[in-house]
């Protein structure tokens, strides 16, 4: 059964968006069981992905942005959280976002700095090794929080871009 995970920015615009799509593809080239839903704690619903985002995914050149057409702005639900496996935040008020409004889900909750540097690579399943992190009551006040390029030129955004595709492939290695 694939490990369900979303992907948490604010608007589902540029972040959770990217990191979806990047690591939707590195899944799917390594052959890995995910479901990547992507989702925002404040979003218009059924937005199309802007052209800096779009431009910022083409920037990497490894990155098949072939579906970018497909994106479509989406509110995290209830039914999503429950669903989910994992929620992986761009930065930290995205988890106290969920702390706050989704509580049974603060354990399954991590920002994507904490989930590369601290998740276990080990062969338990995956549940366990984020068990293992205490997310429910894990500090976040030194937390790294992935900038959010919004207001920024086309270089914030290529910037964001490659400093999630670095982080993605660790992070896929680590859900797989």
């Amino acid at each position: 059964m694939a490990l369900s995970v979303v992907t948490l920015c604010t608007g589902n615009a540029a972040r959770s968006v990217m990191a979806g799509f990047m690591m939707n593809q590195l899944a799917e080239f390594e052959g890995l069981d995910l479901s990547i839903l992507t989702a925002g704690t404040h979003v218009i619903e059924g937005q199309p992905m802007g052209q800096r985002t779009r431009l910022a995914l083409e920037s990497l050149g490894d990155v098949d942005t072939s579906g970018v057409g497909r994106h479509r702005s989406h509110q995290m639900t209830d039914e999503d959280v429950l669903n989910a496996d994992v929620i992986i935040a761009m930065e930290a008020d995205h988890v106290r976002y969920v702390r706050r409004v989704h509580e049974t889900a603060a354990h399954k909750t991590i920002t994507i700095h904490r989930l590369v540097r601290e998740l276990s690579p080990d062969e338990r399943p995956f549940a366990e090794r984020l068990e293992d992190l205490s997310l429910t009551t894990a500090n976040l006040s030194e937390e790294i929080d992935v900038v959010d390029p919004a207001g920024g030129d086309q270089s914030d955004y290529n910037a964001c871009a490659l400093e999630l595709w670095e982080l993605s492939q660790v992070a896929v290695t680590l859900l797989g």
